[in-house]
């Protein structure tokens, strides 16, 4: 029996499962809304209506865990994209995600509503997760000389926030592309000044 406040570990099939579920929530909700039928979840997702209820036994929980784990999904891109490339490209292909994040989250923006007027809070813990990630990211730009020393891991997420407000419909992507890159050039170390004779 496993210990009090444990659970045990999903098997391969489940975990599958609750992914698609996952995932086709994430469609629906940001495509639909919050009263997207659950029936149809489970549909898309090739799974019985019974399955998702086993994972997620309201349409709270359900709302709840798809913006999880898209924040997962952000944050844990973070040591990923380090291990792969230089820690400046990591910088900007971070920011990208976050764009992608920001949509995804607009696009369910009724159904976290509903979750808050129901008491959950799917939001906690969001904003440090989110400045661990953006640190990890400045401190080996930083390491690496690509990265200004003296930026704050919320000034770059306040950045960000500004920029999918002002660029963060898909439409507009292009244009958030450009104003990221300009971010970015904000990021790099400035050069010396020049010696005076």
């Amino acid at each position: 029996m496993p210990a009090q406040g444990r659970t045990r570990p999903l098997r391969a099939d489940a975990r599958r499962n609750r992914e698609q579920v996952l995932g086709a929530a994430l469609r629906a909700f940001s495509a639909a809304g919050p009263g997207v039928p659950l029936e149809a979840v489970a549909k898309d997702a090739g799974v019985g209506i019974a399955t998702l209820y086993r994972h997620f036994p309201t349409r709270e929980a359900l709302v709840e865990a798809v913006y999880r784990a898209e924040l997962g999904r952000l944050c844990d891109a973070a040591p990923a994209l380090l291990g792969r490339m230089a820690p400046d490209a990591a910088v900007r292909a971070w920011m990208d995600a976050f764009l992608d994040y920001t949509t995804a989250k607009r696009g369910m923006a009724d159904a976290l509503r509903a979750v808050i007027a129901s008491g959950g809070d799917p939001f906690a813990h969001t904003r440090e997760r989110m400045v661990d990630a953006v640190a990890s990211l400045l401190a080996a730009g930083a390491a690496a000389g690509t990265v200004r020393a003296d930026v704050d891991p919320v000034d770059v997420l306040t950045g960000l926030a500004g920029v999918t407000l002002a660029a963060g419909e898909p439409a507009q992507r292009a244009q958030a592309g450009r104003l990221l890159d300009l971010f970015m050039d904000g990021l790099r170390p400035r050069p010396a000044p020049p010696q005076r004779p």
